[in-house]
């Protein structure tokens, strides 16, 4: 058995850095009795009176009182951004790399912020190293130790850099980096496969996080040494060890780390031949991703960087365009002045239409980067949506629906050695139980859409409605598809399957018809039925079905008409060009 894959380490080291964002030791914890609605009260203030040091404070307050109510959140990355802005306006470079590191450590979270998380941590790094503060050097190593850990295949010096870190921790006093360096030696053996060596660290470093009172750091070390016991098959200790991960995660409320207790959970349980208590866990496995990317807080950070530059954009083109007004008036000024030259009347309509040029060029540049951040931030979201989903869809069918299948293949093999009235029973509940994983799995990534392409998937959804359903569902389509690309295909199978469930759960239609028209240059998709029609005006200003759809179909460059009509049904028509849809979309 594998001890420790790459997959596991890259999701779990995730929460790692959340106790990172607020600060170490020698960072004051904010009161729990501060309200959050009060201290925002008083930053006003304090942004009024231009008392930018208090206000940057308070804005680092306010950042751990929504990390301790939300857990990982985009509020507390904004008022970590306001305190970075305070501090600078006052000149304070340790309060300003201090927030730099802090930013750094947040953004590393997330895989999809790598980048910025690394940029962060380097530019503190290089401040604490002309400034000669060395606990704050050694707290720059181990953020970027950690993000070095996603790096494939591990580099052969990381070990050596984190023993290096883990002395300077002892030397500098520093116990907090110590333990933080021991958990990364523990991660790094994990997945070297040394799970001896891995035990050693993981025990060293519970042993300084509980006299420390660290509890992200004591779940995560229960985390390794659960593994370790379930690489020597003790599924029972690895159980109780991944329980006291789970407890002191679920106090924290870190949605992230119970995902993944609970699938390794379920992996226990099956080896140990509970399998009521594996498909519970698995149950809470699938409920915890959800959970975590339906999240909006865990969502929106995501997209924290690329909202930054997007209002960044949005400020320069207010800057262009106030220019343009300023520039407006000069002309007019000019003009005034120069009216008895025709010579210089001219020359003055040549500057203004030249001006003019510039601020539409300028105006043009900046909407086309604001839109292509937004579609790169959808992109993003969808990209980790449906690879999660398939990811989740694989574990279900390779790992629960093998082992239910063979559990179904033994007992028709002993069947004679069972009597009537246990085997009757135990045969239809492995049958709903295999059924159940199938329909859970095929959700997540329909087998035939992977397989066959979106015309056989299409087929395949609405045959399995039909059968689930008592309206009628017809599929109808015309033309030759041609051959696209993967991530046109998803969406599309998508957005299909949301019109059917929507038509479905609020129609109360007798029939649904589904359409596809497809010629050389466009695809047209219908979804019509007959049922009691919707006032669509009011519904897409606030369904987020509906926004989601359309969100979508603009990515692929479509459009979407909707109509409907009290008691005469519904019609939803998308237009998408075949050109856009026949190679995978990229993004600079």
């Amino acid at each position: 058995m594998k001890f420790c894959s790459h997959r596991y380490i890259l999701r779990i080291v995730l929460l790692v850095l959340i106790t990172l964002a607020c600060g170490f030791e020698s960072v004051k914890v904010v009161s729990d009795t501060t309200s959050i609605d009060s201290l925002k009260k008083q930053i006003k203030l304090l942004v009024q009176d231009k008392n930018y040091s208090q206000a940057a404070q308070a804005f680092d307050s306010l950042g751990k009182l929504y990390h301790r109510q939300y857990g990982y959140n985009k509020y507390t990355m904004d008022s970590y951004l306001n305190s970075l802005k305070y501090y600078g306006l006052m000149g304070d470079s340790l309060g300003y790399f201090n927030h730099y590191l802090a930013i750094g450590d947040y953004y590393a979270q997330d895989y999809f912020m790598y980048a910025y998380a690394e940029k962060y941590l380097k530019k503190a790094q290089q401040y604490f190293e002309r400034t000669n503060n060395m606990p704050k050097i050694i707290e720059c190593r181990l953020g970027l130790d950690n993000i070095a850990h996603y790096v494939e295949p591990i580099s052969p010096g990381l070990k050596t850099h984190l023993r290096e870190t883990e002395r300077l921790s002892v030397q500098y006093k520093q116990p907090y980096s110590q333990a933080y360096a021991l958990n990364l030696l523990a991660n790094t053996y994990s997945r070297d496969k040394q799970p001896d060596s891995a035990y050693y660290f993981a025990n060293r470093s519970l042993i300084i996080s509980n006299r420390l009172k660290i509890n992200w750091l004591i779940a995560l070390n229960h985390f390794y040494l659960g593994l370790v016991e379930q690489s020597r098959y003790n599924s029972m200790a690895a159980i109780e060890a991944y329980q006291k991960s789970y407890n002191l995660s679920k106090v924290e409320n870190s949605v992230g780390m119970m995902r993944e207790l609970s699938r390794h959970m379920a992996d226990s349980y099956s080896r140990m031949g509970d399998y009521k208590k594996a498909y519970d866990w698995s149950l809470k496995t699938l409920d915890f991703t959800v959970q975590f990317y339906a999240s909006e807080q865990t969502k929106s950070i995501r997209l924290q960087e690329l909202d930054s530059q997007i209002k960044t954009l949005a400020v320069e083109k207010q800057l262009v365009e106030e220019q343009s007004r300023n520039q407006r008036v000069l002309n007019s000024v000019l003009i005034i002045g120069l009216i008895i030259s025709i010579l210089g009347v001219f020359t003055l309509v040549y500057l203004r239409r030249q001006q003019k040029l510039i601020d539409h060029q300028h105006t043009v540049i900046a909407q086309q980067q604001i839109r292509h951040l937004e579609l790169k931030s959808l992109r993003a979201m969808i990209e980790g949506q449906e690879g999660e989903r398939s990811r989740i869809a694989r574990d279900l069918h390779d790992g629960l629906g093998i082992q239910l299948s063979r559990i179904k293949l033994f007992i028709e093999a002993h069947q004679e050695e069972l009597p009537l009235s246990v085997k009757e029973p135990l045969n239809q509940f492995l049958d709903e139980a295999c059924t159940e994983t199938r329909l859970i799995s095929n959700d997540l990534r329909p087998y035939a859409l992977s397989t066959f392409g979106l015309i056989p998937a299409l087929e395949d959804l609405v045959q399995k409605l039909n059968l689930l359903n008592k309206t009628k569902l017809i599929l109808d389509h015309y033309g030759k598809m041609p051959t696209l690309g993967d991530e046109a295909v998803v969406m599309i199978y998508r957005v299909v399957q949301e019109l059917l469930n929507n038509a479905l759960k609020h129609a109360d239609a007798q029939v649904v018809t589904v359409q596809l028209m497809v010629n050389e240059e466009t695809t047209l998709i219908s979804v019509d039925d007959d049922g009691l029609g919707a006032d669509f005006d009011h519904l897409i200003s606030k369904g987020s079905g509906i926004a989601n759809i359309n969100s979508r179909i603009a990515y692929l460059g479509g459009h979407v008409m909707w109509h409907g009509e009290a008691g005469k049904g519904t019609s939803v028509m998308i237009s998408l060009p075949i050109q856009k849809l026949q190679k995978t979309q990229t993004l600079a």
